[in-house]
C-alpha cells in the first residue's frame, strides 16, 4: 500500500494530491458558506424589512445559482487550482487573472477573519451564560491557529473534519425548524404579529441585496479544489450543484424561524451576532439554545477552515506561475499543501479579525466576492466562444447559455448598487486598492511570469486565432 503522506523523490515535481471526492467538495462549499445562515444575513433585514429580507435572499439565490451552474462547467474542464484564477489565464488573460486571483484572496481572508471573529466571540458569550468573564481575543488567536495548523498538514483531513462539522451544523438548523412546530403556527410561532409590509419600500429591498448574498458567499470556493479531486468532471458538478440545494433550505428555513419569533428590527440591529441563537433563547427551550450555540460555534469554524483552504491555494497557485513571489508557489514535501500561503496569510486573518468590526469585514468580503462574479459572465462567454461545445472535452455542460451568464451580470450591477447605498465609500476604497494592484502587475510584478507556463490545458487552437 502507497503512503500518501511519503515524501516524493527529489526528481519528481511535488504537486498537491488528487484524495477528494464529491463529499470533500460538498463540505468545502457549504462549511464556508453556512455561517451566512448563522449570522450576517440579518443585517439585510435592517435594510429592507423581513419580507425585503426575504426577497434579497430568493434574489441572491438565483445570482449564485447561476454562478454554480457557469462554474461546474468551466472548472470541471480546468481541473487546476486557483479556480477561477485558473479559468482567467486560460479564457481572458494574465492581468484579468491577477485581479480574479486578488478577488478570491480577498474574499475568503474578509469572510475567515469575520469567522474567527465569531467564534471568539461566541466563546466569550458562552462564558458569561456560565457566570465567567473571559475575551473573546485570545479564543479567536487559539481558533486560527488550530486551523492553520489542520490545513498546513493535509487537505483530506482538513475537509472530513469540515465534512463532519458542517453536517452537525446543518443538522442544528433542522432541530431547531421542528422544534418551534411548524405544523402548528400559532404554538410557538408568531409571524402574524410580527412580520410587516416593507418599511422602507422597494428601496429597502435593493439595499437588502448587500447582505443578501450573505447566505451563498463562498460557494464558488468548491472551484479551489479542482486540482485535489480525484473525478473532477464529477465530483466538482456534483458537490457544487448539492451545496446550492443545501444552502437555499436552509436560508429558508432560517427565514422562517427567526422571522417567527423575533421582531424585524431586532433581527435587523447593528449589535445582533447570532439571531439563529437568539431565536433558540425565546423558545425557552435549553436543548434548542445549547444546539443552537454549538451549531454557530461550528458553522463559524467550519467556515473559517473552508477559507483558510480556499484563500490559501489561490495565493499558492499566483505564486507557482510568477504573478507573485515564486517563493509561495511552494508544496510541503510530506503532507503536499501550499504551507507557505497557509503561514502568509494566517497574520492577515488575525489582524483584521482583531481590529476592524464585524459589518465592515463582511462588506470588504461581499465586494471582492461581487468583484469575482462580475467576471463569470465574461468568462462564460469568452470561453463558449473561443471553445465551443464539442471543440474540447468538458465535464460538465451547463444548460440555457447564456441567459445564466445574462442575469449573472444584471444582478451584480444591481448589489453593486445595493452595497453603494450603504457603503459607498468602502466601495470606492476597494475599487482604488484594486487598480493600484493592476498598475502594480502591469508595469512591475508581469515581467516575471513565466507566460508559457502557465497555460497547462492540451487544448486546441481557440476559435478564429
Amino acid at each position: 500500500m502507497t503512503d500518501i503522506a511519503a515524501a516524493p523523490s527529489s526528481s519528481q515535481p511535488v504537486n498537491l494530491l488528487k484524495v477528494l471526492g464529491p463529499v470533500h467538495v460538498w463540505a468545502l462549499g457549504v462549511g464556508i458558506v453556512l455561517v451566512g445562515e448563522f449570522m450576517g444575513w440579518n443585517y439585510g433585514v435592517g435594510k429592507g424589512g423581513a419580507f425585503g429580507a426575504l426577497v434579497a435572499c430568493f434574489i441572491s439565490g438565483l445570482l449564485y445559482t447561476c454562478v454554480a451552474m457557469i462554474d461546474s462547467e468551466i472548472t470541471s474542464t480546468v481541473a487546476a487550482a486557483g479556480g477561477q484564477y485558473a479559468q482567467a489565464k486560460h479564457t481572458i488573460g494574465p492581468l484579468m487573472a491577477f485581479n480574479v486571483g486578488l478577488f478570491m484572496v480577498l474574499t475568503y481572508a474578509m469572510l475567515g477573519a469575520a469567522d474567527v471573529q465569531v467564534a471568539g466571540q461566541l466563546m466569550q458569550i458562552g462564558a458569561q451564560n456560565l457566570g465567567h468573564t473571559i475575551d473573546w481575543q485570545p479564543w479567536t488567536i487559539l481558533c486560527l491557529a488550530a486551523l492553520a495548523l489542520l490545513n498546513y498538514r493535509g487537505v483530506f483531513a482538513t475537509l472530513t473534519v469540515n465534512f463532519v462539522i458542517t453536517a452537525i451544523a446543518f443538522l442544528t438548523i433542522i432541530i431547531l425548524f421542528i422544534g418551534v412546530q411548524p405544523w402548528n403556527p400559532t404554538a410557538t410561532l408568531l409571524h402574524k404579529d410580527l412580520l410587516t409590509g416593507l418599511p422602507y419600500g422597494w428601496l429597502g429591498v435593493i439595499a437588502a441585496l448587500h447582505f443578501g448574498i450573505w447566505y451563498y458567499l463562498g460557494i464558488e470556493g468548491t472551484c479551489q479544489a479542482a486540482e485535489e479531486v480525484r473525478s473532477p468532471g464529477r465530483a466538482l458538478p456534483l458537490g457544487t450543484m448539492s451545496g446550492m440545494i443545501t444552502l437555499l433550505i436552509a436560508a429558508a428555513l432560517t427565514w422562517y424561524v427567526c422571522s417567527g419569533l423575533l421582531p424585524w428590527e431586532y433581527i435587523g440591529w447593528d449589535a445582533e451576532l447570532a439571531p439563529l441563537y437568539d431565536a433558540a433563547k425565546v423558545t425557552g427551550s435549553s436543548f434548542l439554545t445549547v444546539a443552537l450555540f454549538i451549531g454557530t460555534l461550528l458553522s463559524a469554524i467550519a467556515s473559517a477552515n473552508g477559507c483558510v483552504n480556499d484563500s490559501a491555494r489561490a495565493w499558492f497557485s499566483m505564486g507557482r506561475d510568477r504573478y507573485l513571489p515564486e517563493w509561495f508557489g511552494a508544496v510541503h514535501p510530506i503532507y503536499r499543501t501550499p504551507f507557505r500561503s497557509i503561514l502568509f496569510l494566517m497574520p492577515i486573518f488575525a489582524i483584521f479579525a482583531l481590529y476592524i468590526p464585524l459589518a465592515e469585514i463582511i462588506t470588504f468580503s461581499i465586494l471582492s466576492g461581487l468583484l469575482n462574479y462580475t467576471f463569470m459572465p465574461m468568462n462564460m462567454w469568452s470561453f463558449r466562444k473561443k471553445w465551443p461545445v464539442g471543440t474540447i472535452r468538458r465535464g460538465f455542460e451547463h444548460p440555457f447559455h447564456p441567459v445564466p451568464a445574462i442575469v449573472l451580470m444584471c444582478l451584480c450591477v444591481a448589489t453593486f448598487f445595493a452595497v453603494y447605498l450603504g457603503y459607498g465609500r468602502q466601495l470606492l476604497a476597494m475599487m482604488a486598492f484594486y487598480i493600484a494592484a493592476s498598475l502594480w502587475f502591469a508595469f512591475y510584478r508581469y515581467r516575471y511570469v513565466k507566460r508559457g507556463a502557465q497555460f497547462t490545458m492540451a487544448w486546441p487552437k481557440p476559435l478564429g486565432y
